[in-house]
């Protein structure tokens, strides 16, 4: 944590003022202090999903995530639009939105992603996560992606467009009845890349974890 000398502003009565390379090192040890703990949060949320202690329905923070991947391959895919929600109360990230974020859901039973990239920006410096590559890969089950950007090389088999959302049963995830839904029985996706606000799955399995801080993103 960073120190009270690093906390306390120039005294205004000495004519000082804040050293602008003091206020970027504090910006970045509360970066690091609020981001440690979410790495555990993660796995947390992983088992309470596996175990049924937790549906896949939750605030998100309004703040926006970007994952890349080589490649992913999955098994049982639905896709259908959604609205997330923000807590309003003291959320500095509700903007003009109304605590609201359109999204497109896209559920999938199992998946397999090669080269796995995740990246938040705090301000000043990006919270880097990378995991699966080479022979071994990250392995999802239940996994839910709520997106504002979607893009990649993508193949379906046995693909169904324009499902009531609320019938879609090929990963088990139902979405509000009378939207806009399609599922398939398999979907690989190349070169894939996403804005993300909420990610859930049962279980996540990460060979090769490296978490750390980039000035870039991935």
């Amino acid at each position: 944590m960073a120190s009270s000398a690093d906390l306390t502003p120039g005294n205004p009565e000495s004519g000082s003022t804040p050293d602008p390379a003091r206020r970027g090192r504090v910006r970045l040890r509360r970066a690091a202090v609020m981001a440690v703990p979410a790495v555990g949060a993660l796995a947390g949320l992983a088992i309470l999903t596996a175990q049924g202690a937790l549906g896949v329905s939750f605030f998100i923070s309004g703040m926006p995530f970007t994952v890349t991947a080589k490649s992913l391959e999955g098994t049982g895919f639905e896709q259908f639009g959604a609205l997330d929600h923000m807590d309003t109360k003291n959320n500095p990230n509700v903007g003009d939105t109304g605590g609201d974020v359109l999204v497109v859901t896209s559920a999938i039973k199992s998946a397999k992603l090669d080269s796995l990239c995740q990246s938040v920006d705090l301000g000043g410096t990006n919270l880097l996560i990378k995991a699966g590559s080479g022979s071994s890969k990250v392995m999802a089950t239940d996994l839910t992606t709520d997106s504002t950007l979607l893009t990649g090389d993508a193949s379906f088999t046995n693909i169904e467009i324009g499902n009531d959302a609320y019938w879609l049963d090929k990963a088990g995830v139902k979405g509000q009845p009378g939207v806009f839904g399609q599922q398939s029985d398999e979907v690989h996706i190349d070169n894939l890349r996403q804005t993300n606000y909420k990610t859930t799955a049962g279980t996540f399995t990460l060979p090769g974890l490296k978490l750390s801080f980039s000035d870039t993103g991935c």
